[in-house]
């Protein structure tokens, strides 16, 4: 593996995933809260730095060509399960994390099954809008945490809190609506190969 920039960015944001579910375990809340937050949004940023470099720089490699989803996916996935665990298993939140977890493992699934064929299941535009929404209705999750445990000593806060809690969920159910049509784009490509 050659360490370039793109490829550095890129297993920074892999090791950063399980760095946002530590926050909870070393720090108390908001303080957690707010550190996850701003470690998801360094890494989200991230996200776009490494390609546009890789490209920009023609640096693009096979290894990071693989890290990339894997770091992608990593992030949400735990992400999600951090927010859902906090949320006390709500539906409005847990049906949409539901469907994107679940798309993430099954296209993870078909790329390993398809081997050398995977580079058929290349990342779409509509998958690139699909991780931006994601990101976005993640990080706006983190900050309702944050905000909520605010709102305990400054009642004001919880006006935000809501507000941030609804329009993070309409951003989840909008990435969820997303990550079904490219997963299922994913999976009409790879059906020839699965006959």
């Amino acid at each position: 593996m050659t360490w370039t920039l793109p490829n550095i960015l890129t297993v920074l944001r892999l090791i950063a995933a399980p760095g946002v579910a530590i926050m909870f375990l070393y720090f108390v809340r908001p303080l957690a809260d707010w550190f996850a937050l701003v470690l998801f949004v360094v890494a989200a940023v991230t996200d776009f730095f490494d390609g546009y470099l890789a490209r920009a720089w023609k640096q693009e490699s096979k290894i990071g060509a693989m890290l990339d989803p894997i770091a992608d996916k990593a992030m949400v996935v735990i992400a999600l399960m951090v927010i859902t665990g906090f949320s006390g298993m709500d539906p409005w939140f847990l049906l949409p994390a539901t469907v994107i977890m679940f798309r993430e493992v099954f296209v993870s699934g078909l790329r390993e099954y398809l081997g050398d064929t995977a580079g058929l299941l290349k990342v779409t535009k509509l998958a690139k809008w699909k991780t931006t929404a994601q990101m976005f209705a993640i990080a706006i999750l983190f900050s309702t945490g944050a905000l909520r445990y605010h709102a305990i000593e400054a009642p004001a806060f919880e006006t935000y809190a809501s507000a941030s809690w609804w329009i993070g969920v309409v951003l989840l159910w909008i990435a969820a609506a997303l990550t079904f049509v490219t997963g299922m784009d994913y999976f009409r490509k790879a059906m020839p190969y699965l006959k």
